[in-house]
């Protein structure tokens, strides 16, 4: 195949998640229902927080930018996908295929630095209770939240970047719905070890390391809730967890599906259909977790609804 450089690359094809024809109209009301249920839901999550003045707390305060980031995350691959659907093409161009890889990046890494941060937040509220205000006081929170976002931003720019300096060849077939930088540079001609080590430590560095961090600050709370007495004292120190530890499991399971899936399929349609779960599934589930799970919500839900 002819090498070309990257700045003569027209556009790519996103094959999706099925070529059937009579599939497409059903992928395009599912889609966009699920589209639709966590643009909403996650609205109302920001809403029903800015809203009360009994949730302006740190731990609302990180739920609330994590209800944005899921927004943006989904805002950025579906309504593309279902345009294609519905103009009947599957083209992206270049520069729209490399904004949407740079996005998908920044605030799947967001989410996940989020939910780190928000694992430490339960962590200190429920190992060091007196002091809780004091850590995770308004300047410690912004603190937080500028890092995860500067950190999110330095790994997207990073990929981005190192996907920029690329040569393609005439086959740009994408067997995805997006433009996952993974897919994007299995199709470069030129040599792709520094993408791949690129890859490898910021997965490590921006994956392991917050998932370890995580794991941490569980086995800290497990241990301080059993040292608690009373059956009605942990089952209310378990209670203002459960819906985060809900979902960062949902979020690291289908993570972990999605990579284990790529490693013994071996097939790219599969691993698209795979990845539905934490790019669409997770982050319109979000919101039930939090709103069913938490009396909070449901009273900040309930006066914004009515």
């Amino acid at each position: 195949m002819e090498p070309r450089n990257h700045t003569h690359v027209p556009e790519f094809i996103l094959l999706g998640l099925s070529e059937e024809a009579e599939l497409q109209p059903l992928l395009f009301g599912l889609f966009l229902s699920m589209y639709l249920v966590t643009f909403t839901g996650n609205l109302l999550i920001i809403l029903a927080i800015t809203t009360d003045s009994h949730l302006h707390t740190p731990m609302y305060f990180f739920l609330s930018n994590l209800s944005f980031a899921d927004i943006c995350f989904t805002s950025n691959t579906v309504p593309k996908m279902l345009m294609n659907i519905q103009m009947q093409t599957k083209v992206i161009t270049y520069e729209d295929c490399i904004t949407q890889m740079h996005f998908c990046i920044l605030f799947g890494c967001l989410d996940n630095l989020l939910l780190t941060v928000m694992a430490y937040d339960r962590f200190v509220a429920i190992c060091h209770p007196l002091q809780y205000m004091v850590i995770m006081n308004p300047r410690s929170c912004g603190l937080l939240l500028l890092a995860s976002w500067l950190l999110a931003l330095l790994d997207s720019l990073l990929q981005s970047l190192m996907v920029l300096r690329l040569t393609f060849c005439t086959e740009l077939e994408i067997s995805h719905f997006f433009c996952e930088v993974n897919q994007v540079v299995q199709l470069a001609c030129s040599d792709t070890f520094l993408n791949d080590l690129v890859m490898y430590i910021t997965t490590s560095l921006l994956g392991v390391v917050p998932f370890t961090g995580i794991l941490f600050s569980y086995m800290n709370i497990v241990s301080s809730i059993l040292k608690i007495s009373s059956a009605g004292g942990k089952y209310k120190a378990f209670s203002t967890c459960g819906s985060h530890l809900s979902v960062v499991s949902l979020f690291y399971g289908t993570a972990l599906g999605v990579y284990l899936s790529a490693a013994i399929v071996q097939n790219s349609r599969a691993t698209a259909i795979a990845s539905v779960m934490y790019t669409v599934v997770t982050p319109m589930l979000n919101p039930f977790i939090y709103s069913l799970r938490n009396r909070d919500i449901k009273q900040a839900l309930s006066k914004l609804v009515s």
